[in-house]
C-alpha cells in the first residue's frame, strides 16, 4: 500500500505527508485532529497515516523511533523529518509544502497503512 501511495503521490506531482503514529501514543492521539484539519485544508498534499504497531518492520526500516513522527516527500524521496506533537511546526511545514507546489484542488483523502 506505501508503494501505491507513493507511486501515485509522484505520478501525480504531490508531496507525501506521513504520520507514523500509535494508537496508544497520547501525543498522536492530540495531533490527529489537526493532521485530519490539514489534510482538508491542504488537498494539494497526500496526507499517510502509518500505525507503526501494525507495519513495525516497515517502520523500523525507516528508522522511526518516537511516535508521532512525520515524514515529508517530494517525487518519492524523504525531504524533511518532524519528530513529536510540535502542532505550530507541523502546520508550517504543511504550509510551507503546500505553498511550494501548484497542482490542481482536488480532494487529498486521509490515508491510513494498516496490515
Amino acid at each position: 500500500m506505501w508503494d501505491e501511495r507513493i507511486s501515485q503521490a509522484t505520478k501525480d506531482g504531490k508531496i507525501v505527508v506521513a504520520n507514523f503514529s500509535a494508537t496508544w501514543c497520547g501525543p498522536c492521539r492530540l495531533i490527529a485532529p489537526l493532521y485530519s484539519e490539514l489534510s482538508v485544508k491542504y488537498p494539494s498534499l497526500t496526507f499517510i497515516t502509518v500505525d507503526v504497531d501494525q507495519l513495525t518492520e516497515f517502520s523500523s526500516s525507516l528508522d522511526i523511533r518516537a511516535t508521532p513522527t512525520f515524514f515529508f516527500l517530494r517525487n518519492g524521496q524523504h525531504v524533511d523529518k518532524l519528530v513529536g506533537a510540535n502542532k505550530p511546526e507541523l502546520e508550517k511545514r504543511v504550509v510551507a509544502f503546500a505553498e511550494s507546489t501548484s497542482i490542481d484542488e482536488r480532494k487529498s483523502p486521509l490515508i491510513s497503512i494498516k496490515r
